[in-house]
């Protein structure tokens, strides 16, 4: 048995681990980055970036067949589906050198291509190697949680780790969970050419504001996808190509099942306990700081930190961790500036309170302004007229936005930007932006907050005409 001692050791190799371990190691720090299956994680490999490239395909196969509005005679698009699942992993081939094993190896990483496992609370084994670290912090991630229905395991089911690896492309897809993951593959499916139902137990997008989410879905019906929704899967059936699941709504029946009904964390190889490690569910129990609530050696970043389970907060936890970790400084995270995405078309995306969050803490305090894109050239320029944006102001500063919309993911930076910052709506009614751009719609929501403040004020008449009167 191989023993090492180090300041720090990193387990798992997705964002997180990878930024934690990169950032410290070329601070002068000695790491130890523990990887037993695929460097760069989740995102690199079964997530955010396949679903991306294979939301790109679609998009195009959409577009060449909805051009009429633009000049262009539509035309049928002849998808090859296995040839867009190769554009998906060229694309993972791509970016992968960046999370490789050989890259951070050059960094100076210690990297072990091992699970690791506590064993005491200061010693973690990988393979035939104990680490013996001063810190510890543990970014395993997540995957897709795959509820037991009665009958699931009698049918060929897929998820997010292995749909990506289909080259057959599916006559009728059923997708079970109306959340991001579940929507973005629905839609890009039925752009390249499938029937999609999509079965909900609650509301599709449950977790973002229900007039935004609202925008989306109409969009993604008139597509022809079916969105069944307070409709809890009971039980699955199927024989041959045909797969049925049984709702309370009815029986749906398709060719492909897969399954986005959420996520759950990757703690089961960690033997947290021997670790004197608390955690449940959810993930690590950590305070604000992210370190463990019963071991002062061990911090968590990303999804077993027990909070909002998207790429970009485990990078943003690195930071926090880089901070305490590196330097000994005082370090919390906070969640309030923190922006998602969802990358259907159109796009959602939402950055601190939603309307009904923002009235419930702040009440009568709270402003909400609207801008509709009809509204914005750029977007009738392109025929990307459908959407919103509202951004909910308290005392001159926004405290949430959400938008659906055409690159709703892109604009939503600026009110993260805005947010993190502490900055009010006049920085943003200040900022000069090229025109014509998509991006003056948030432009235009900050003129929405001044409007009834300087047109509508009877004050500001007055003071108008009395200046006028005195003007040379």
């Amino acid at each position: 048995m191989n023993r090492i001692k180090t300041d720090l050791c990193v387990i798992g190799g997705g964002s997180g681990g990878l930024s934690v371990a990169a950032g410290a190691v070329q601070m002068g720090a000695k790491v130890v980055l523990l990887e037993g299956h695929k460097m760069g994680g989740d995102c690199l490999n079964y997530g955010c970036v396949p679903s991306k490239a294979l939301i790109a395909s679609a998009k195009q196969a959409y577009a060449m067949s909805h051009g009429s509005k633009l000049g262009i005679a539509d035309q049928k698009a002849v998808v090859d589906y296995a040839a867009a699942k190769d554009h998906v992993h060229d694309v993972i081939a791509t970016i992968a050198p960046v999370d490789s094993v050989e890259r951070f190896e050059g960094l100076g990483v210690h990297v072990i291509q091992e699970f690791g496992t506590f064993i005491s609370p200061t010693e973690v084994q990988a393979g035939d190697t104990i680490i013996e670290a001063r810190r510890f912090v543990v970014a395993t991630g997540s995957s897709p949680f795959v509820p037991p229905i009665p009958g699931l395991d009698t049918v060929t089911h897929y998820t997010n780790e292995n749909i990506f690896d289909l080259r057959e492309k599916p006559k009728h897809l059923i997708v079970i969970g109306g959340g991001p993951i579940g929507m973005e593959m629905a839609q890009a499916h039925r752009r390249l050419g499938c029937d999609v139902t999509v079965i909900e137990g609650a509301k599709a997008f449950g977790k973002d504001d229900p007039e935004m989410a609202e925008i989306v879905l109409n969009k993604l019906r008139d597509e022809g996808i079916e969105i069944v929704e307070e409709a809890q899967a009971e039980k699955i059936s199927g024989s041959g190509d045909q797969i049925t699941v049984h709702t309370p709504k009815g029986d749906l029946t398709g060719t492909h099942l897969l399954m986005a009904v959420g996520r759950k964390v990757n703690i089961d190889k960690l033997d947290l306990d021997k670790g004197n490690v608390a955690h449940d569910r959810r993930g690590l129990k950590v305070g604000a700081d992210l370190r463990s609530v019963t071991n002062k050696k061990v911090y968590a970043a990303g999804d077993v930190a027990g909070g909002l389970q998207f790429t970009h907060v485990a990078g943003y936890h690195a930071g926090v961790l880089i901070r305490s970790l590196l330097f000994g400084l005082p370090s919390k995270q906070k969640t309030s500036h923190i922006p998602w995405a969802t990358y259907t078309d159109p796009e959602l995306a939402q950055v601190g309170l939603t309307e009904a969050e923002a009235k419930k803490k702040h009440g009568p305090a709270l402003e909400v302004v609207r801008f509709e894109y009809h509204h914005n050239d750029r977007a009738i320029a392109e025929r990307k007229t459908t959407g919103l944006i509202k951004v909910m102001v308290v005392k001159g500063k926004p405290v949430g936005a959400s938008i659906a919309g055409h690159l709703a993911g892109e604009l939503i930076g600026m009110w993260a930007m805005a947010i993190a910052n502490g900055m009010k709506m006049s920085a943003i009614a200040n900022t000069v932006l090229p025109y014509p751009t998509i991006s003056e719609v948030n432009k235009r929501a900050a003129g929405a907050y001044f409007s009834p403040r300087l047109f509508e004020s009877d004050t500001v008449k007055k003071v108008v005409r009395f200046v006028q009167k005195w003007l040379p």
